[in-house]
């Protein structure tokens, strides 16, 4: 007889890791009555309060940097990283139609140019061939998405940076502590950083920092942060004609960020256990492709990303998605942001159907991830979610 009962019935825990130590934090933030450390002008309080400037170096000292400066949230990151690279009017900028639309209207800000680039069809980032192909005399950098938590491959984008004398942007708003070489993505780069927003691994609601070692960037991204009335002051004339913005972070959030910081490592390492169980669980399933699990110690799945093999599943991904859905499995993802397609862009005769068609045949085919940055799974959640697939593949007669 056919199996008609549903797999999952029950709802999986959310991801939530704000707790005591969070609550009495803020509480004492706001029973001192300062919400703000912050002053625009060239005073003291220019780099804000007190918890700002211990999350600050808390954040320097975790990720072995020389600067870290908070900000509102990363899409004001992503502006003030551009900003600070002084971009002109048509300068381009590099980047994958796989990222958050922050990336592009970051670049728009200031009037440069974004120009997208396809991705790998097997860990979703960069395609940094097809990047060197789009590199003109107008190009400036090349924003590096380290999309779901897996690290772009950073030894070819310092290759590219070095030959051709632009700069490396890391968004790795998804990868907080992920690596590469045994470094944290967004360390070695010109300018990088990391979400806080109420999604990622921690949170302060919103907010997020930006790392780097460099000086002068340093400068420029405090005074973009905070109004830039303090440039006055400056005897660089490259920060004499600087305007800023209010990207401050606030010391509530900034008291949580701290008590969040010491939650990082745990939160990181079950969500490798998640993952390395699903592969394990997963891996045997004909024409599925997962995550390799030698990417374990690099990769910190903000999401579980998959991909079908459409030569061995003929079957359309939606009625995939459709059958696992009605088993229980929760958190399906079937496509992701492809920004060269928005229609902001058709304009700038930046729309094409041969621009990224990797990113567009996993879209339309082959793409499905489970988003682990929602929930909080635990090995019974796993057996279970891995049961699902298995009775949807035997379903769909995908076994070997």
């Amino acid at each position: 007889m056919p199996n008609n009962k549903k797999v999952i019935k029950y709802q999986f825990k959310r991801f939530n890791p704000i707790g005591a130590q969070e609550l009495y934090a803020a509480t004492k933030v706001i029973k001192s009555g300062k919400l703000s450390g912050f002053l625009a002008g060239t005073g003291k309080e220019f780099l804000g309060g007190k918890y700002v400037r211990e999350f600050e170096k808390k954040l320097q000292s975790y990720f072995k940097v020389k600067y870290a400066i908070t900000v509102n949230s990363w899409t004001s990151g992503l502006v003030a990283a551009i900003g600070a690279l002084s971009p002109k009017s048509g300068d381009e900028i590099i980047l994958p139609t796989w990222t958050m639309s922050a990336c592009a209207a970051a670049i728009l800000n200031w009037r440069a140019k974004p120009v997208f680039c396809d991705i790998k069809k097997d860990d979703f980032t960069i395609d940094i061939k097809k990047a060197e192909n789009l590199i003109t005399k107008k190009t400036i950098a090349v924003i590096a998405v380290d999309l779901f938590g897996n690290p772009c491959d950073y030894k070819e984008l310092i290759n590219l940076k070095k030959k051709y004398k632009i700069k490396i942007i890391s968004d790795s708003a998804q990868a907080i502590t992920a690596k590469y070489k045994n470094k944290y993505v967004s360390t070695f780069v010109d300018i990088g950083g990391y979400s806080f927003n109420r999604h990622k691994h921690i949170n302060t609601g919103e907010g997020g920092v930006l790392i780097t070692n460099n000086k002068i960037y340093a400068k420029k991204l405090r005074l973009l942060r905070n109004h830039a009335e303090s440039s006055l002051e400056t005897n660089n004339h490259d920060m004499k004609d600087m305007f800023g913005f209010n990207f401050r972070l606030g010391e509530i959030e900034s008291a949580i960020g701290i008590e969040q910081l010491k939650k990082l490592k745990n939160i990181v390492n079950n969500r490798r256990m998640v993952a390395k169980n699903l592969t394990l669980g997963l891996k045997k399933l004909k024409g599925l492709n997962v995550p390799h699990e030698n990417n374990l110690k690099k990769h910190v799945y903000y999401f579980y990303p998959m991909s079908l093999n459409k030569q061995l599943i003929k079957t359309d991904k939606k009625k995939i998605v459709y059958l696992l859905e009605k088993e229980g499995v929760q958190g399906i993802c079937s496509e992701y942001s492809s920004l060269h397609l928005l229609p902001i862009f058709k304009k700038n005769n930046l729309r094409s159907k041969k621009l990224c068609s990797v990113a567009e045949e996993l879209n339309n085919k082959t793409f499905i991830a489970i988003k682990l940055c929602i929930l909080s799974l635990d090995k019974n959640d796993v057996k279970l979610i891995v049961r699902a697939f298995e009775k949807v593949w035997k379903k769909l007669n995908f076994v070997n």
